[in-house]
């Protein structure tokens, strides 16, 4: 196993994004049980200042619906992006936090709604979960809340160990990406698509995302076993499905979509 120090590049990042959100920083820690939880901690804690928070182990990570995500040192890159926030309508931030990212690493990564990467569009390289942790105190903006979005993302090789789908790892993509090298790409665009998300919603990022679109066109199963043809997704976020019972809206948050396997 690769036991080399990462270097982190956390005073340029903090160079690069102070200016867009004051009292921001930085922070690396060797170890935590998962990043989400320790942001939401302090904002209960009343610490609602715009921190950019980075594990290079966890030991308790969190995915969508609860499920448990683990990561050694360098083997991902765990991090949570906490700030106050008052969009005009919350629908579609997920989409716009993975639009970011995908257009950030490769143009073989698209995006599975509502908050996958997929590479190659069979195997999952990097989950997003995004959480609200409490209003922000009198002196914010109406409406404010402090937002947690967290990433996980493989960067070496790691095992199956059971999953509903196989990993992928950006080391495919180019050996020599590492964790911070990964972050240093991703991290001022994605600050900027949510100050945008922000002012404008997801409306304006919707054709760019149709691009990234890995269900668009193709069938689909939900998670309550119905099937459909997946027309993609609309202004608002919601996916568009085509079901027996017509044409959907899909927009729970405890929806799960899975793509038929398409025939060789």
């Amino acid at each position: 196993m690769n036991t080399a120090p990462l270097h982190w590049p956390a005073e340029a990042l903090w160079e690069a994004l102070h200016p867009l959100l004051p009292g921001f920083s930085v922070e690396v820690l060797p170890e935590i049980d998962s990043t989400n939880s320790e942001l939401t901690r302090r904002a209960r804690a009343g610490q609602c200042d715009p921190v950019l928070l980075v594990a290079e182990r966890q030991n308790a990570g969190r995915g969508r619906l609860g499920k448990p995500w683990h990561s050694g040192t360098g083997d991902a890159l765990t991090f949570s992006l906490g700030l106050p926030l008052a969009p005009r309508d919350w629908s579609g931030l997920s989409l716009a936090v993975g639009l970011s990212l995908a257009e950030s690493l490769h143009p073989r990564v698209a995006i599975k709604w509502p908050n996958d990467l997929w590479l190659d569009g069979t195997r999952k390289l990097c989950g997003i979960l995004i959480e609200t942790a409490s209003s922000v105190g009198t002196g914010g903006a109406a409406g404010q809340r402090y937002c947690v979005i967290g990433a996980g993302m493989n960067i070496r090789p790691r095992a199956n160990d059971g999953l509903a789908t196989p990993p992928a790892w950006l080391q495919e993509l180019d050996p020599a990406l590492d964790a911070p090298a990964a972050l240093a790409r991703i991290a001022v665009p994605l600050v900027q698509t949510v100050l945008d998300f922000a002012h404008t919603g997801f409306a304006p990022l919707q054709p760019r995302y149709a691009a990234r679109d890995l269900l668009r066109g193709r069938e689909v199963t939900l998670s309550d076993g119905r099937h459909g043809l997946c027309e993609g997704v609309a202004a608002d976020g919601a996916l568009i499905v085509h079901t027996a019972a017509g044409r959907e809206a899909i927009t729970s948050a405890e929806v799960s979509v899975r793509p038929i396997p398409t025939a060789c």
